[in-house]
C-alpha cells in the first residue's frame, strides 16, 4: 500500500474522531462494494480533497452495509475511495442536485499487486513472535467450530492434549495454564476448560521460557488463553449456535457496551456435551500367571453454564478500574459399564462379571477480580497495576458401583462413594513498569497466593443389605499452601538487538493433613528463579532469539492426596503425601525467518529436570495401583520447526514439527530406571480459499510412539476437516467441522515389568459439528475474516 493511500486512511480516521470542525453544506453519499462478490465493504475510506493543493478537506468511512455520507462546504474538490487490497477510485466529475452528490454503487476491484502482501500479512499474524513468547491467533480455525478450549489447544504449534485432557508443551506435561494472564477456576481441571468455546477465544500465548515476571510454576512453560473483550464504542456483540454428534450443543453470546467512562462486557455460554470413550484393558500377573480382561464404554455427559460479567471504569485517561466476575456451573453424569473376565494359569475362566457405574456431580465455580491500572503521563508504557483475584471451586459427587456375576465364581458386590471437595484460592499481585528511555525498561512486582483445599472422601460397601464405611479408604484430606514471590527484570531493546534479565524469589509454605490418621506433611522452602532473554535482528527477514529460565512444579492436591478414586477396582490411582517439587532449567535458541510469502521459525532447546515426578504402577493379584514418586533426573534436548507458506493466493500451508530425545536416570525401591528415548510430533494444515467466500481446511496430526518410565506408548495419526461459508453480507458465518475423520485417534500402551504385564487402549471416536455465528452492532461474527479485518 503506497504512502499516499496510507496518509488518506490515517487522515480519514482523524477526521472521524472530530478533527474536522468545518461547517458543511454539500452532502456526498454512496455505497462501496466488492466488484466480484458484490459484498459491501465496511470501513472503506472516503477522502474529499482540494483539487489544487491535493490536501484532504474532510472524509469518513463506510458503515457495515458499505454506505457512507460526508459533508463539505468546499467548491473545488475531488473524491477518492480507497480500501486495503483494492484499486482506488477517484471522482473528479459528479452531479450536484439539491446540495447532494449521489455516487451510487461504487464497485472496487481487487488489486493483485497489493493482494498478496495483504493476505500474507494477515496469514502470518496467526503466529506472532515476541521476545519471550509466541502468540497464536485463534480466529481462523474452521475445524474448531463448537470445540472447547482443550480441543482448540490441539491446533496450537508445540501443544498437544491427550485423550485424558492432559496438556503437554514440547512433549512435557508440566504446563501452567492461565486465562488473561491469571490462574483461573476453569484451568484447575481438564474438563472445566470445556465451558470455554473456541468462539470466545481471541488468542493463545505460548511461553516456553517465561521471564522472572511470571509465576515460576510450570516446568514446561506457560499457556495463556486470551478471552475476547470488545473495545469499540457503542453496543457490539455476536451470537453463536453449535451442534454436533455425539451430543455437542452450545449457545454463546458476547456483548460489549463502550462509552467514554465505561466499558461493559459480558459473555454467556451454555450447552451440553457427551464424551464417550471405548476402553480395553488386559493385565497379566506373572507370579500366579492369572490374566484379567476388561472392556467397556464410559461416558462423561455434562451440562455447562458459564457467565462472564465485568466493567472497565475510566476514572480519567490515566486511571482505570476493572471489576469482573465469572460463574461457571457444571452438572455431570458418568454412566459406564465394564465387562471383566479372569483366567487362571491354565487359561480356564475363573469368573465373568460386569461392573455398572452411576456417577452424578455438580461443580459450581466462582471467580472475581478487582484490578486497578495507573498510566503515568511521561511514557505510554509507564504504569502501575494492582489486582486482587479470588476463585472457589466445589464438587459434590456421588457414585454407585454394582458388580453382577455373569458366570463362574461369585463377584456380586455393591459399593458407593461420596466426595465433598472445596477449594479457595486468593491471589494478590502488584506490577510496576518504568521505561527510562525508548530502549531501557525496568519491571518489578510482588505476588502472594493462598490456596486452601479440603477433600472429604468416603467409601461404603453393601454388607448384609447395610452400607458399611470402608475405613481404609475413607478420609478427610486438607491442603494449605502459601506462596510469596518478588521479582525484578531489566530490559534493553534497540533497533538490532535486545536483552532482558530477571530474578524471582519465591517462598513456599505447604501443610497437608490426613484427619482420620493425623498424618501431616509440612514443607517450607525458598528458591531463586533467574531468567535471561535476548534477541538479535540480523536483517529485515532474519531474527534470532535466545532464552533461559528456571521453573518449578509444585505437587497439587491430587498428586498428594492418597485417596484418589476407585472407579475401576482393578486400576486404582492414588496420591503421595510425601511428594516433593521438581525443578527445571530450560534453555532455547530460535531463529525466525520472514521471507516473502514464507514465515518460519527453527529452534533448539534443552531442559534439565531434577526430582522428576513420575507415576509408578505396581500390581498385586491383577490389581494395578498407580502413585506419583520423585525419581531421579531427566535431560531433554529437542528441535522445533514451524512454517507458514502461501505458494498461491488460494492456498496456505502451516507446518509444525517437534522432535525431542531424552535421558532418564533414577532409582526407586532398589530398582534402576535408567533409559534413553525419543519422540516427535507433527501437524500439517492446508487452507484453501474457494469461490463464493468459502474456506476449506484440512489438518493432519501425527504423534510418534515413545517410551516412558515403565511403558511403551504407540504412535497415533488423525485428521480434522473444516468448511466455512460467509453469509448475510458477511455478518454471518456457517461452519462445519469433522474431528478425527477416520476415528484413528487411539491411545494405547504396553507395560512390561518383572511382576506384571499390561495393555491399555482408549478411543473416543469421530466428532461432527455444525456452527453458526452472527455479529451485530459493530461486532463481528466469531471468525477471522481473511485478509481484510480492520
Amino acid at each position: 500500500m503506497n504512502s499516499k493511500i496510507l496518509k488518506y486512511i490515517v487522515f480519514g480516521f482523524a477526521l472521524l474522531l472530530g478533527v474536522n470542525g468545518l461547517s458543511q453544506n454539500i452532502k456526498i453519499k454512496g455505497v462501496v462494494v466488492d466488484k466480484n462478490s458484490r459484498q459491501p465493504l465496511a470501513y472503506a475510506t472516503i477522502v474529499v480533497a482540494d483539487t489544487k493543493t491535493k490536501q484532504a478537506i474532510t472524509g469518513g468511512i463506510t458503515a457495515d452495509d458499505g454506505a457512507f455520507m460526508v459533508e463539505t462546504k468546499a467548491s473545488d474538490f475531488y473524491i477518492e475511495v480507497t480500501y486495503m487490497g483494492f484499486i482506488s477510485k477517484t471522482f473528479t466529475e459528479f452531479k450536484l442536485k439539491n446540495h447532494t452528490i449521489d455516487l451510487g454503487t461504487i464497485a472496487l476491484e481487487e488489486d493483485a499487486s497489493q493482494l498478496d502482501e495483504v493476505v500474507v500479512r494477515a496469514e502470518t499474524s496467526r503466529t506472532e513472535f515476541k521476545l519471550d513468547k509466541r502468540i497464536f491467533n485463534v480466529g481462523k480455525d474452521i475445524a474448531s467450530t463448537g470445540a472447547s478450549a482443550l480441543e482448540l489447544l490441539n491446533n496450537v504449534p508445540s501443544v498437544n492434549v491427550n485423550i485424558e485432557g492432559i496438556i503437554s508443551l514440547r512433549g512435557s506435561s508440566g504446563v501452567q495454564v492461565l486465562i488473561n494472564g491469571k490462574p483461573s477456576i476453569l484451568t484447575d481441571e481438564g474438563g472445566a476448560l470445556g465451558s470455554i468455546t473456541a468462539d470466545m477465544i481471541e488468542s493463545i500465548e505460548v511461553i516456553t521460557n517465561p521471564s522472572a515476571k511470571y509465576d515460576a510454576e510450570g516446568t514446561s512453560g506457560i499457556i495463556n488463553i486470551i478471552i475476547k473483550k470488545e473495545e469499540r464504542k457503542g453496543l457490539n456483540g455476536s451470537v453463536s449456535l453449535n451442534t454436533g454428534v455425539p451430543d455437542n450443543h452450545s449457545i454463546g453470546l458476547s456483548l460489549n457496551r463502550r462509552s467514554e467512562k465505561f466499558n461493559l462486557f459480558t459473555q454467556l455460554g451454555l450447552g451440553r456435551r457427551s464424551y464417550p470413550r471405548d476402553r480395553e484393558y488386559r493385565n497379566t500377573d506373572l507370579f500366579n500367571n492369572t490374566e484379567l480382561y476388561n472392556t467397556g464404554k464410559q461416558y462423561r455427559n455434562e451440562k455447562f453454564y458459564n457467565v462472564i460479567l465485568g466493567t472497565d471504569y475510566y476514572v480519567n485517561p490515566n486511571n482505570v478500574i476493572t471489576l469482573s466476575g465469572n460463574f461457571a456451573y457444571e452438572v455431570e453424569d458418568q454412566p459406564s459399564q465394564n465387562n471383566f473376565e479372569l483366567y487362571d494359569a491354565d487359561d480356564a475362566l475363573v469368573s465373568s462379571w460386569k461392573r455398572n457405574e452411576t456417577t452424578e456431580a455438580t461443580n459450581p465455580k466462582w471467580q472475581y477480580e478487582l484490578q486497578y491500572k495507573k498510566d503515568f503521563e511521561d511514557h505510554e508504557d509507564h504504569d502501575l497495576l494492582f489486582s486482587a483475584l479470588g476463585h472457589s471451586f466445589a464438587k459434590d459427587q456421588s457414585s454407585l458401583f454394582n458388580d453382577t456375576t455373569i458366570s463362574e465364581e461369585d463377584r456380586d458386590a455393591v459399593q458407593r462413594t461420596r466426595a465433598d471437595f472445596s477449594e479457595n484460592t486468593y491471589t494478590f499481585k502488584l506490577d510496576y513498569t518504568k521505561p527510562f528511555s525508548e530502549q531501557w525498561r525496568m519491571e518489578t512486582g510482588a505476588q502472594y497466593v493462598l490456596n486452601d483445599v479440603s477433600n472429604d472422601y468416603q467409601v461404603e460397601n453393601l454388607i448384609n443389605d447395610v452400607f458399611e464405611t470402608d475405613e481404609g479408604l475413607t478420609n478427610i484430606f486438607n491442603y494449605n499452601q502459601k506462596v510469596l514471590g518478588f521479582y525484578a527484570t531489566g530490559a534493553y531493546e534497540g533497533e538490532k538487538w535486545g536483552i532482558q534479565a530477571g530474578l524471582r524469589l519465591e517462598q513456599t509454605d505447604l501443610e497437608t493433613l490426613l484427619e482420620n490418621t493425623n498424618e501431616q506433611n509440612n514443607q517450607n522452602y525458598s528458591n531463586l528463579f533467574p531468567s535471561l532473554h535476548s534477541s538479535y535482528k540480523i536483517s529485515e527477514v532474519v531474527s534470532l532469539q535466545a532464552g533461559y529460565s528456571k521453573r518449578i512444579f509444585r505437587p497439587r492436591l491430587w498428586d498428594l492426596n492418597p485417596f484418589f478414586n476407585i472407579r475401576n477396582s482393578f486400576s486404582i490411582r492414588q496420591g503421595n503425601p510425601n511428594l516433593m517439587p521438581e525443578f527445571t532449567n530450560s534453555y532455547e535458541v530460535t531463529s525466525i525467518f520472514d521471507i516473502g510469502k514464507t514465515a518460519l521459525n527453527f529452534g533448539v532447546y534443552h531442559r534439565y529436570t531434577t526430582d522428576v515426578v513420575e507415576r509408578i504402577t505396581t500390581s498385586v493379584n491383577n490389581v494395578n495401583t498407580t502413585r506419583p514418586e520423585n525419581i531421579g533426573t531427566n535431560s531433554t534436548y529437542g528441535i522445533e520447526f514451524n512454517s507458514k507458506y502461501s505458494p498461491i493466493q488460494w492456498l496456505t500451508l502451516n507446518i509444525d514439527f517437534n522432535y525431542n530425545g531424552f535421558k532418564r536416570d533414577g532409582t526407586f525401591e532398589d530398582r534402576v530406571f535408567d533409559f534413553k528415548g525419543d519422540q516427535w510430533t507433527s501437524k500439517l494444515m492446508a487452507k484453501f480459499k474457494l469461490p463464493s467466500s468459502i474456506d476449506f481446511e484440512v489438518t493432519g496430526n501425527y504423534q510418534s510412539g515413545y517410551q516412558n518410565i515403565q511403558s511403551d506408548v504407540s504412535d497415533m495419526a488423525f485428521l480434522d476437516l473444516g468448511l466455512r461459508k460467509k453469509i448475510l453480507k458477511g455478518k454471518g458465518v456457517l461452519n462445519i467441522g469433522i474431528r478425527d475423520v477416520f476415528a484413528s485417534k487411539i491411545e494405547e500402551s504396553y507395560t512390561t515389568q518383572d511382576t506384571f504385564l499390561s495393555y491399555n487402549r482408549s478411543m473416543r471416536g469421530r466428532f461432527f459439528s455444525v456452527g453458526f455465528s452472527y455479529g451485530f452492532g459493530k461486532g463481528e461474527a466469531m471468525e477471522y475474516s481473511g485478509g481484510r479485518r480492520h
